[in-house]
């Protein structure tokens, strides 16, 4: 068999090895002049809170970042985590751990049945929530991951600078633990409803371009976390992408258990989540967007502290979302995760 005979074959068996499992794995192709031989390496996605992997990354007006790696050489793989299409009732222990095994049964089967047989690099990409999912894969004993590349999330807020952000993360932590503990175990951010509704009447559209930009004055127990939004409007805003990417989504909802280890994260909370930034040896590309998450660099500085090599920046214009769906990432954002 030829290189590309025996990447199907490959291929096949991986999603034969992934089939039985509670994530949904994404096996995206590769294409342009790499297309007919061996990949350069292999991109496992990860996806934000509420989204699935092709949501987040295969839609866009032009080109998509699964299609911008697959330019470049890389096979992308996206995994969708368990709460796109599981049962809610079972979301009390669907914290952080359980999204890190879940993922490191898919990283086990892609080693095996890829990454070893042909030499292939294997780097982690993940957006907000799926970035710390990948951050804290790669903090495991035993990972293989060479590179991270990190798109716009939050890690520890520094409590010598930003005091009043770590109180605030904590009362955040305490009230999904909270919410946990009462049975409330999913959290609906309600955008696949609003762009449903959006579709019956257009008027709704003015509502949700200000919802998308100014996230960070509505109510909602974790807008704060934002500088501004979800998109920096403008340009940067294609409603039609959005629309696109949130009507393929499952069930859109968030577990309260992987909200509250997320803000433990932020707020420091090693009692009831941790990740060991020192043991993190992947080279990190963390990206952050000047008003989505913004500049809070401790994380960084943390894995840096470890020895790992870091290069971590800020990105002007930028919202949440608009580092994976705005038109302008292809060339100001993307190109930062691949720089050699």
């Amino acid at each position: 068999m030829n290189m590309t005979e025996q990447l199907t074959e490959a291929i096949g068996a991986l999603a034969e090895a992934c089939r039985e499992l509670p994530v949904r794995v994404d096996l995206f192709p590769v294409t342009g002049p790499h297309s007919a031989g061996a990949p350069r390496g292999i991109v496992v996605l990860l996806p934000g809170g509420g989204l699935n992997a092709r949501a987040a990354f295969a839609v866009a007006r032009g080109r998509s970042l699964v299609e911008f790696l697959a330019d470049h050489g890389y096979l992308p793989i996206g995994i969708t985590p368990r709460e796109d299409a599981g049962d809610p009732a079972e979301a009390a222990e669907w914290g952080l751990a359980t999204h890190r095994t879940d993922a490191e049964r898919v990283l086990a089967a892609v080693e095996e049945h890829l990454a070893l047989p042909f030499g292939l690099p294997l780097d982690l990409l993940g957006h907000s929530a799926g970035a710390a999912l990948a951050l804290d894969l790669a903090a495991q004993p035993g990972s293989t991951a060479r590179r991270v590349l990190v798109l716009d999330t939050t890690g520890p807020y520094d409590p010598q600078r930003e005091p009043e952000l770590v109180e605030r993360a904590e009362r955040l932590c305490a009230q999904f633990e909270q919410m946990v503990g009462a049975g409330e175990l999913v959290l609906d951010p309600g955008l696949k409803a609003s762009f449903a509704a959006a579709e019956r009447d257009p008027e709704l559209r003015g509502r949700l371009e200000f919802a998308l930009t100014r996230t960070a004055e509505l109510p909602g127990p974790a807008n704060w976390i934002y500088h501004q939004g979800h998109s920096a409007g403008g340009p940067a805003l294609d409603l039609d992408v959005w629309a696109r990417a949130m009507a393929a989504l499952g069930s859109g909802v968030q577990p309260t258990a992987l909200l509250r280890d997320l803000a433990a994260l932020w707020a420091g909370r090693t009692e009831v989540y941790r990740i060991d930034w020192s043991a993190i040896r992947a080279e990190v590309r963390w990206i952050n967007a000047e008003l989505g998450r913004g500049d809070h660099d401790l994380g960084p500085r943390l894995v840096r502290a470890g020895g790992a090599a870091v290069d971590y920046r800020v990105v002007p214009g930028f919202g949440h979302g608009d580092v994976v769906w705005a038109p302008q990432a292809e060339n100001a954002v993307w190109p930062l995760l691949l720089a050699e």
